[in-house]
């Protein structure tokens, strides 16, 4: 196709320089006064108890970023304590009476080059722990408080290997395992006398393994997963093959681990691996073989834990009895996603996190000792801003699953899988696979135009969480919006998450072509008016639809994407690049390199034939810059007009609020224009 002249490109800039715009005319002032309660919703995640119990520490925005705060009673004031320009993130508290100190992480512009800090409550002191070599990473306290482990590249800026940090001198720290390339090493629980640390080995998404080091001398094994020579049967757990066996906790008396594992199933599920004297494993049992669901969070303490299952996309919490393995679900709270586990220091109260798709995230506890009425011990600490909504404004979704390009095989389905229950009763359309879906519709008479939300990853899943975007296109703009779980999602077992691997990664949008094919058959659904929108592997998404269905979708929105598979593997951090090329293929064999670059949106820029709008941040470590930039310079050669906005204090993505106001905005304001929405 002939390169077509684009005109003179028109740049401004906004947020006090911050923020580059090229081609985004001036946003009118309506879409800042429809979006401003949407922009002014807060939330709240539980980061820790204090060392007495009775307060909270939470992570909550007052201002731009989230921060650090302290809140003492349910429904109590929420006390802020730390004030960066930065957020604040992944903090937990130093063990021990004795003690008076929190542990925190914090990035600078969003280049995920995080540094650990301190914080004493008692006296406001705050105190960097590492500088700037390396990204650290899962903190994780001794029982005793004397050492905090982490994941760190600061060897070699590559390798994530376990380091351990004096806080009282920060020069006293050690790498103790050295990762194997290709790998990331986390740690994940410290035995109850301090002796051992059991460590994640990270692999790939289907591919992770338990280690165990011996902190006293230094020796460290797997003992779950590929490569370990012990467990049920002479085999050991994992040495058929890949699969997963993360660490989660050891038990009261560190004769076992528990861990979560897909080991005979499809599943991740709970449980025990039973230990020798010497750490090695022994037998493995299954906790939660009759819940087919993935186990998503864990805590425990003493003879106390709890865990959540990935129920269909929804976060269900169990309190779990860690002696006879028996367990309950929890079924007064509301339907949503809980996380963010936590236990007081006596283990008489659980902490968590719970969102919903019609109210954001607060903090709640639960009290283990009052009784079997456990409504009556469920409290509520944090009410956070709806910027003056009524809970009317927000939509539930339906969850929908509807059928794609390929059938299934029966014979391969166990009686439990997550893709038996997919399929449809009728004899005839028994074998087609299905597509798990969230839709959001307005209120009002149909038929609507529709936003398909494409989740990154790609091995994420849409999760019906609370989304102010999302609940702002629905109730200002109109708009349906559709979040699918593709091939290649998280949450539906195994075999689904390994459908897009490798020369499959086209397959995935496969299935938004049927999804499109679905659409046309809704009559509440105007399938002439749809856009698209993604952010990371979801913005390959989008560019990748708009190639191949452009005659069908109106327009899209590309949000930190991945444009070139090749040029993204040969840039991306180094220290994550070999994980990514588990996914996604290896770029520097000929073959995989070949096949990458034909598949990938700047090859295809031309057919890309829809209005497109490109967001990005400068300091995006995963995606890096240029991944915009090269899209967005192929597509103006055909003569077409990109939207362009480029972030200079952002990473992955828009954290601080006025940036993400601006991007909101100018994602309403494209959505309006090509749509057609009349009357916003």
């Amino acid at each position: 196709m002939p390169t077509k002249t684009h005109p003179q490109i028109v740049r401004r800039t906004a947020n006090d320089g911050r923020v580059v715009l090229e081609d985004i005319p001036e946003i009118p002032s309506r879409f800042g006064d429809l979006l401003r309660p949407f922009h002014n919703i807060r939330s709240a995640t539980l980061q820790d108890f204090s060392g007495d119990g009775r307060s909270l520490y939470i992570t909550t925005r007052f201002a731009d970023t989230q921060q650090l705060h302290r809140i003492d009673a349910p429904g109590g004031a929420r006390h802020q304590l730390t004030f960066f320009k930065e957020p604040v993130q992944e903090v937990c508290r130093r063990p021990g009476a004795e003690h008076d100190c929190l542990a925190f992480l914090m990035d600078r512009g969003g280049d995920e080059s995080y540094q650990i800090h301190l914080y004493f409550p008692g006296t406001g002191e705050l105190r960097a722990l590492t500088d700037d070599q390396g990204r650290n990473a899962s903190l994780l306290w001794s029982p005793d408080g004397k050492w905090l482990a982490c994941r760190s590249t600061r060897s070699d800026l590559q390798s994530n290997d376990i380091w351990l940090v004096d806080p009282e001198d920060p020069t006293v720290e050690r790498k103790w395992v050295d990762a194997p390339q290709g790998t990331w090493l986390s740690p994940a629980a410290w035995s109850p006398d301090g002796r051992w640390l059991a460590v994640q080995i990270y692999r790939s998404v289907t591919d992770r393994a338990t280690g165990m080091l011996d902190v006293e001398s230094g020796d460290f094994r797997i003992v779950a997963g590929e490569g370990s020579a012990a467990g049920p049967g002479a085999a050991g757990p994992g040495a058929a093959g890949p699969g997963v066996y993360d660490p989660l906790a050891f038990s009261a008396d560190g004769k076992a681990l528990f861990i979560r594992t897909d080991h005979d199933g499809d599943f991740n599920r709970l449980a025990r691996l039973n230990l020798d004297p010497d750490a090695s494993s022994g037998a493995l049992d299954i906790v939660t073989d009759d819940l087919p669901w993935d186990i998503s969070g864990f805590a425990l303490s003493g003879d106390r834990a709890a865990f959540v299952a990935n129920r269909h996309g929804y976060g269900d919490l169990y309190l779990f009895d860690p002696q006879s393995a028996a367990f309950s679900w929890v079924d007064q709270l509301p339907k949503g996603l809980v996380s963010h586990l936590r236990f007081s220091p006596d283990g008489r109260r659980l902490g968590f996190t719970l969102d919903h798709s019609t109210g954001p995230g607060d903090v709640w506890t639960l009290d283990l000792e009052t009784g079997a009425d456990l409504q009556a011990t469920i409290q509520r600490w944090t009410r956070s801003e709806v910027g003056g909504l009524p809970a009317s404004t927000f939509v539930e979704p339906e969850l929908i699953h509807y059928p794609t390009f390929d059938t299934l095989e029966e014979s391969t389905l166990d009686d439990d899988s997550e893709e038996r229950s997919f399929m449809d009763g009728a004899t005839t359309a028994r074998r087609r696979r299905t597509i798990p879906a969230f839709v959001y519709r307005p209120t009002t008479e149909g038929p609507h135009p529709v936003v398909l939300r494409i989740h990154g990853g790609p091995e994420s899943q849409y999760r019906p969480g609370f989304n102010g975007s999302v609940q702002a296109w629905v109730d200002r703009l109109g708009l349906a919006v559709i979040a699918p779980n593709v091939r290649g999602s998280s949450g539906y077992g195994a075999r689904y998450l390994k459908l897009d691997n490798g020369k499959l990664r086209e397959d995935s949008v496969k299935d938004i072509g049927a999804l499109l094919d679905w659409i046309e058959l809704q009559d509440d659904l105007d399938s002439e008016r749809v856009a698209v929108y993604g952010g990371s592997y979801g913005g390959y998404m989008v560019l990748a639809s708009l190639i191949h269905f452009g005659d069908r979708l109106r327009c899209g929105v590309d949000l930190v994407g991945i444009s070139n598979f090749v040029t993204f593997l040969e840039n991306t951090k180094a220290y994550r690049r070999d994980l990514r090329r588990v996914e996604y293929g290896d770029e520097r064999d000929p073959g995989m390199r070949a096949f990458l670059d034909q598949i990938s949106p700047t090859r295809h820029a031309a057919r890309i034939i829809s209005p497109l709008f490109v967001a990005q941040g400068h300091n995006d470590p995963r995606v890096p810059y240029s991944e915009a930039e090269q899209i967005v310079r192929d597509v103006r050669k055909t003569g077409q007009v990109v939207w362009f906005m480029d972030a200079l204090d952002e990473g992955h993505g828009f954290r601080k609020k006025d940036n993400r106001d601006l991007f909101d905005q100018a994602v309403v304001a494209f959505l309006t224009q090509h749509l057609s929405l009349d009357g916003i």
